[in-house]
């Protein structure tokens, strides 16, 4: 844990750094783009470098975790820490990495605050960053150690492309190659990686939303972002026989094997990772209490509506509710944003949320108040996540 020394010196500093660190990731990612530029092809995000996400969520983590250090000595925050790992190796991210950002992150940290980076302060931050590090690096090793190989990457060829609701596809893919396949849990994500037209190699992570646990096939419902660069590539310019790259499965949501109550809470596309919890349950023919929640602006919209409805169907405990922003023929569903006001919330519920920001933020909020403890909410963010950031 973090030393003695140190502590004194990063209770005085972080409030700095903190207020500082959304300036200095800025400043690390190019200086370590410029000494590394083959790493925006096939790890890094080029749209989220862009956009911002991956500054913020870099920064977030880092003062997350420093903040944590100084609250409970003894403990490392083992939930931040899962969710970063299996996104690092959903990437292949390789040890080898660490050193080179810390190298640059405190390149652009001595750069913004200048002699304010005394050696106590930079000896101080440089412990926090290696705690992170160490920890980070053991989770990954353990991650990789569980696959049935020891490959970043294998082959998967397109057998189908399926519509699914308006401005989703469905993807199924087979393996094109001789690489052993692990076993993926509901709720769990691959990585896919494409070359785009300029020739860059880019990855994104899509949650598997059918047939989970199959060693022959991978199913991902992708919905499609103007502005975005892979997933126009995948729904434009990849056919039914391409191949692609897909990672290991990953994703740090698991249902437990007790019969406590499940409440998924969902909107738009973020009803993937539920759609085969869902499925997987009904296989299991479970007795255990649902409640599927889901918001969309339009019905048309919903891209697994049937998959989802089946699955509630073939399940004896489970209740669908839906929410639409724009009134639909479907009597049974709620007008407007998803309101947990007046829903019977199963007592020692675990709540699984996957949508937007403020989607996700929102119902938190109101799942606490309803009683759902903090510990049994489980949430999943597509892309870098900028909830921890925040």
């Amino acid at each position: 844990m973090l030393s003695e020394k140190s502590r004194p010196v990063i209770e005085a500093t972080l409030p700095v750094i903190a207020e500082r660190i959304g300036e200095l990731t800025p400043k690390f990612y190019r200086r370590l783009f410029a000494a590394h530029p083959e790493l925006l092809d096939g790890m890094f995000s080029r749209a989220n470098q862009m956009n911002g996400t991956q500054q913020r969520a870099l920064a977030g983590s880092i003062a997350a975790f420093a903040s944590h250090l100084l609250a409970h000595p003894d403990t490392l925050p083992e939930t931040v820490l899962s969710r970063i790992a299996h996104k690092h190796a959903s990437l292949g991210i390789p040890e080898s990495g660490y050193p080179i950002v810390y190298e640059h992150l405190f390149a652009a940290i001595a750069e913004d605050l200048g002699d304010a980076v005394t050696p106590e302060v930079a000896e101080a931050w440089t412990e926090v960053y290696w705690l992170m590090a160490d920890a980070l690096i053991k989770i990954e090793k353990g991650l990789y150690a569980q696959q049935a190989n020891d490959g970043m990457w294998a082959t998967w060829r397109v057998t189908a492309k399926e519509a699914a609701g308006a401005g989703s596809i469905t993807f199924r893919l087979a393996p094109a190659d001789e690489t052993p396949v692990t076993r993926a849990t509901p709720g769990q994500y691959v990585s896919v990686r494409v070359r785009l037209a300029d020739g860059l190699r880019q990855a994104r992570q899509y949650s598997l939303s059918e047939h989970v646990d199959s060693l022959t096939e991978r199913v991902f419902t992708t919905k499609l972002d103007e502005g975005g660069e892979v997933s126009p590539f995948l729904h434009g310019t990849v056919r039914v026989g391409d191949v692609v790259e897909l990672s290991n499965p990953y994703g740090d949501i698991e249902l437990d094997d007790s019969d406590a109550p499940i409440v998924l809470a969902t909107a738009g596309i973020g009803c993937t990772p539920s759609a085969s919890i869902l499925q997987s349950l009904a296989k299991q023919l479970s007795d255990r209490r649902v409640l599927v929640l889901h918001a969309e602006q339009r019905a048309e919209n919903w891209a697994l509506a049937d998959q989802m409805r089946a699955a509630v169907g073939q399940l004896p405990n489970a209740e669908l509710r839906l929410w639409l922003e724009e009134p639909a023929t479907d009597e049974s569903a709620h007008t407007g944003f998803m309101d947990l006001d007046g829903i019977d919330l199963p007592t020692g519920a675990k709540l699984y949320l996957c949508g937007p920001l403020p989607f996700m933020r929102s119902i938190r909020s109101q799942a606490i108040t309803a009683g759902i403890p903090a510990t049994d909410i489980h949430y999943e963010v597509f892309g870098p996540d900028v909830w921890l950031a925040a």
